[in-house]
This record gives structure tokens, C-alpha cells and sequence, in this order.
């Protein structure tokens, strides 16, 4: 089985920080998320895992250089979800892949969603939840997807950035161009294509897409069920924690990090290698 990871995106309503990391790459309890998405799609049987880079490409080439079963796709202009995938047609082959977006965090079973596709016949199964905040995908009484984003009275679900998809469809986006995969769905469905959903339910999702989310995911893995650990206080390897520290709710310090003497930090993530200044009071941020 194949997998694709989309990770060639800018972040861009996660600048400033995405300046300088590329969001796949964004440390979660101090781990770049893109060894979670790797570690799930291994322990679901994928056995060949394509990711695509172009924003800060040289990061992820430099971290994931020698990962075995791993393959890089560097994208020298922007293409989008569809147009990378396009460009990934020959490393699919004729078999079914999942694709998951490279910025979302979930506990949702892969290998139940790929066996469910291969089951039901469907040209693409796309992972839908209840999720009213990007619900925009209008679905029949049996999930099939009529349409995305249309303003008429159909049942909404909001896409979990995950889908399985048989790569023929690819064969419609014209190569070396920025497309995007839904315009690619949109073509097949108005065709006559058999374009479904999947429900999910009782799992946890969130993507990562501005700096609150970040920060909320980072609350919900050190305060909630089932995730929270003894303490919602993180520390990473080589942090020396000053005696005079004050830390409130939740706090999440990277290896390496430096902090100050006098310092109150609360609801914050601070990244590896990163350091905050003596006297520093710091509530609900990122420190790179």
C-alpha cells in the first residue's frame, strides 16, 4: 500500500512562524508532527510513503534523508494539493492511495479508512466529519459528495484532509501547474464520477492552521483525555528549569530551550534550541 504526505504548503496564517519552519515540521510536545503522520501510516501497513516539499524544502529533505520506506518529492514552484499529486502519478501506480494532509493531528484508524475504499468501489473516498467550523462538503443521504461549497440545502461535512483515491483521476490535472485536488473531484462528479464520503466519529482531529490552534492542540495533548500525562508541564531533553519559574495551566518547553531566570510563562509552547530572556511574562504565544 502508498500513502502520500502533503507537506509542500507556506502556512501562511501561521507566519510568522512558518517562516522559519515548514508546517509539517511544527514540533507537537517537542516531536515535528510529520513523524506522527509517518508513524501512523506505518503501523496502518502502508509500506511506501511519498512526501512532497517546496516551502522550506530543504528542511524536511535534511530530516527525512534516510528514512527507509520514505520518498521525497521536491516541487521547485508552487503546484497545490492537486498538481503535486499530479506530479506523484508515476510513484502511485494502479493501486489505490491515501493522501493526508501533512498539517493535521488525528486518532483516526488509516487502515479502516483504505480497506473501506477497496471495499465500496468508489473512484475517491474523502474522511468526513461533523465539524461545523469547515463544514462545506454537501453530501446525499448515502455520502456521496454532490458538491463542495454550494450554498443549497444538502447535509454539510467538513473534510478531514484525508482520502483515498485511485490515481487514474490524476490523469485530468495538467502537469507542472498549481491545482487544486477538490477542483480535480468537482471535474469527475460532474461526470458522473463516483466521488463518496467516509463519517467519522468519536475521534480526535485538529489542524494546525493559525497560531491558536497550535496552542490549543498543544492544551488538549497536556490537560485532556486520553492524552494528558501526570502534568500538563512538558520539558524536553537538556532544559534546566530555574527554581524561581512560574508556569500556570499548561506549559511546553522543547529540547534545548534556555529559560531565563524570573520568568512566567503560561499557555505558551516554546520550540527546541529556542530562549527566553530573564524577567520574560509570556501568556498564550510560541517562542522560536
Amino acid at each position: 500500500m502508498k500513502a502520500m504526505i502533503l507537506a509542500a504548503g507556506f502556512g501562511t496564517r501561521l507566519k510568522p512562524y512558518s517562516l522559519s519552519r515548514p508546517k509539517p515540521l511544527f514540533p507537537v510536545l517537542d516531536r515535528p508532527l510529520i513523524f506522527r503522520h509517518i508513524a501512523q501510516l506505518r503501523e496502518a501497513g502502508f509500506e511506501y510513503i511519498l512526501v512532497n516539499c517546496h516551502h522550506l524544502r530543504e528542511q524536511i529533505v535534511t530530516l527525512l534523508s534516510g528514512e527507509r520506506d520514505i520518498f521525497l518529492q521536491e516541487e521547485l514552484i508552487e503546484l497545490g494539493t492537486g498538481g503535486g499529486m499530479r506530479m506523484a502519478n508515476g510513484f502511485f501506480g494502479k493501486e489505490p492511495v491515501l493522501v493526508i494532509n501533512g498539517d493535521i493531528f488525528h486518532t483516526l484508524d488509516l487502515a479502516g479508512i483504505y480497506k473501506d475504499h477497496c471495499r465500496s468501489g468508489a473512484d475517491a473516498t474523502l474522511v468526513l466529519h461533523d465539524y461545523p467550523r469547515f463544514a462545506n462538503v454537501d453530501v446525499d443521504e448515502q455520502l456521496n459528495i454532490l458538491s463542495f461549497g454550494s450554498d443549497g440545502n444538502h447535509r454539510k461535512l467538513a473534510f478531514t484532509g484525508i482520502h483515498v483515491l485511485a490515481p487514474n483521476l490524476l490523469n485530468v490535472i495538467p502537469p507542472g501547474i498549481f491545482y487544486n485536488i477538490i477542483d480535480c473531484y468537482r471535474y469527475w462528479i460532474q461526470r458522473g464520477g463516483r466521488i463518496r464520503g467516509y463519517q467519522v466519529q468519536g475521534h480526535f482531529w485538529t489542524d494546525i492552521g493559525t497560531p491558536e490552534d497550535y496552542l490549543e492542540l498543544h492544551r488538549v495533548l497536556l490537560t485532556e483525555k486520553p492524552f494528558k500525562s501526570l502534568t500538563p508541564f512538558y520539558f524536553g531533553k537538556g532544559v534546566r528549569i530555574p527554581s524561581d519559574l512560574q508556569s500556570e495551566d499548561w506549559l511546553c518547553v522543547g529540547a534545548d530551550a534556555k529559560i531565563g531566570r524570573e520568568c512566567s510563562l503560561r499557555r505558551v509552547v516554546v520550540w527546541d534550541h529556542a530562549s527566553v530572556p530573564d524577567g520574560s511574562v509570556i501568556e498564550d504565544s510560541i517562542v522560536i
